[in-house]
């Protein structure tokens, strides 16, 4: 069956990497979603991913309790460097070829941020997971996410969650929370819906880009979703 998309951007959390752990990275979790990546990786499609650094560290968190909000920040860029050289050797260790493009240059562990030479990794059947963020302060890595989708012209944005798709109140603590198969970007802006912030939100708009959010914890979804079953949430995209 081919795939209803040829060039996806996943976004994932740093909170997945940590698996059941409190913080950190569980390198057996890391295998799970590596094994999930393979599976949809598999059907042809041209895979880019950002990881964000919350397992390690929150930027916007230190900044709020006193450290310098710039500071902060490059610090939580560095950590999605961690999480993707982690991602790599997960991904290394299930077969699959990847590289890792940084916006920070640190030539000694990854490749600096060249759109031309992202997709020309495409071409040669690898996977690009790209991180520092944007190597600017005060941007989210769903901006990142939002940006390098945009960049690299994909035909949809994937954001792997620990729940089924977007609510209209958290299901976590809410039983009554009704799930939205779909959904406007401007209807979660103006629902102020914790999906991602509103640049990020503006970035898809703005290039058509939709966007799918959909439970990382169910297997296999990643390649349902690539195959053309409706699950989770899609937000936008008239394409």
């Amino acid at each position: 069956m081919s795939p209803i998309y040829k060039r996806v951007l996943l976004k994932l959390s740093g909170d997945a990497f940590k698996g059941d752990r409190e913080y950190g990275i569980d390198p057996k979790f890391m295998g799970y979603i590596a094994k999930e990546i393979k599976e949809g990786h598999q059907l042809g499609i041209q895979l880019g991913i950002v990881i964000g650094g919350g397992n390690i560290f929150r930027g916007l968190a230190a900044a709020a309790n006193g450290m310098d909000r710039v500071t902060a920040d490059y610090t939580g860029m560095l950590a999605t460097v961690m999480n993707a050289l982690a991602l790599q050797d997960a991904l290394d260790k299930a077969d699959v070829s990847s590289r890792v493009q940084t916006s920070i240059e640190m030539r000694e562990v990854a490749e600096p941020f060249i759109l031309r030479r992202a997709l020309r990794h495409f071409e040669k059947g690898r996977i690009v997971i790209f991180a520092g963020g944007t190597g600017n302060p005060y941007f989210t890595t769903d901006t990142t996410a939002a940006l390098r989708a945009a960049e690299i012209g994909a035909d949809a944005m994937f954001k792997a969650t620990k729940v089924d798709g977007v609510y209209d109140k958290d299901p976590i603590i809410h039983n009554d929370a009704i799930r939205y198969e779909t959904l406007e970007y401007l209807d979660v802006i103006k629902k102020k819906l914790r999906v991602m912030d509103t640049t990020a939100l503006s970035l898809s708009m703005d290039n058509d880009i939709p966007i799918v959010v959909y439970s990382l914890m169910i297997k296999g979804n990643m390649k349902k979703i690539l195959s053309g079953k409706n699950i989770g949430t899609i937000i936008g995209g008239t394409k």
